[in-house]
């Protein structure tokens, strides 16, 4: 039992269940699409589903990642002790991890409807090859940001049965917050990945790091702008909206002197920018 209990303890582990940052990342954009795709009030299936979807979809992400990852993680500092980079857990293992947690979710899914299906299934496709993009190119931030924005465009298919052009708008805003997210992200690794020749926007940018995830952020913030007016929200919508460029400014802050520690949390503080807009639109249509 004893060597039972140590192999799940590696698996959580190999999925981040201690670091739910990820998950929530992923959920709060899973949830603006709920929200709005109902008008406030999504169906209780719906809501369970997607919500453990995000779990499990994100959980297989990690397990894909660091077998995308097995051969570079052991030279990063930040990486090095996760399980499949330090040898505790094996590559087969990981990959059946995610297979059984991506079948849990396509169980989950079945229970929506045709259209939605067919999503998750391009869904699962994202998921899996995102992580070796940063081999081939220095956009992989674009293809995590896709695959994390892509419960958008699935929650209205769940909720409507189609997914209507403003659905793709909300998507556009949530993958150009992720695209600035994970260069935070990446600007913590930037040193250990030019050594090893990986490629991020963190590399790309260079020097003009700090302008480019402002503008961005500028971007994110007009494009959510036009998802209010797209909706229809009101004045709690748009104050939650001034709340998340604040977390902005707040973060330019963070990575003004591109210090790891200072990345990370400006990476960290974007679970507050995605909580303030879901905040804002819930607020909003709860009111109407």
């Amino acid at each position: 039992m004893s060597r039972l209990a140590e192999r799940f303890h590696l698996y959580l582990r190999l999925i981040r269940f201690e670091r739910p940052i990820g998950t929530l990342l992923l959920l709060w954009p899973t949830w603006w699409g709920l929200w709005l795709a109902s008008a406030g009030r999504p169906s209780i299936a719906n809501l369970l589903i997607f919500s453990a979807g995000v779990f499990l979809m994100r959980s297989a992400g990690c397990a894909v990642n660091d077998y995308a990852d097995r051969h570079i993680d052991a030279h990063v500092e930040r990486t090095r002790e996760r399980p499949l980079a330090s040898g505790l857990v094996s590559g087969a293992e990981a990959l059946l991890v995610a297979a059984g947690l991506a079948l849990c979710a396509l169980v989950l899914v079945l229970q929506t409807n045709e259209l939605t299906v067919w999503l998750s299934l391009a869904g699962v496709a994202i998921a899996a090859t995102y992580p070796f993009l940063k081999r081939h190119t220095h956009l992989p931030q674009i293809g995590l940001g896709i695959a994390f924005s892509w419960g958008i465009p699935m929650a209205f298919a769940a909720e409507q049965n189609t997914v209507p052009p403003s659905a793709w708008l909300v998507f556009c805003a949530a993958l150009t917050w992720s695209v600035v997210y994970d260069t935070f992200y990446a600007m913590v690794d930037r040193v250990d990945d030019l050594k090893l020749g990986v490629k991020s926007t963190a590399i790309l940018f260079g020097e003009a790091d700090r302008f480019i995830t402002a503008a961005l952020q500028v971007l994110v913030l007009v494009l959510l702008a036009l998802v209010g007016r797209e909706f229809a929200l009101g004045p709690v919508y748009f104050a939650s909206l001034f709340a998340g460029g604040l977390l902005c400014v707040y973060q330019q802050w963070l990575i003004s002197e591109r210090k790891r520690a200072g990345c990370f949390a400006a990476f960290l503080n974007n679970n507050l920018f995605g909580f303030a807009i879901f905040a804002g639109i819930a607020g909003d249509l709860l009111l109407r």
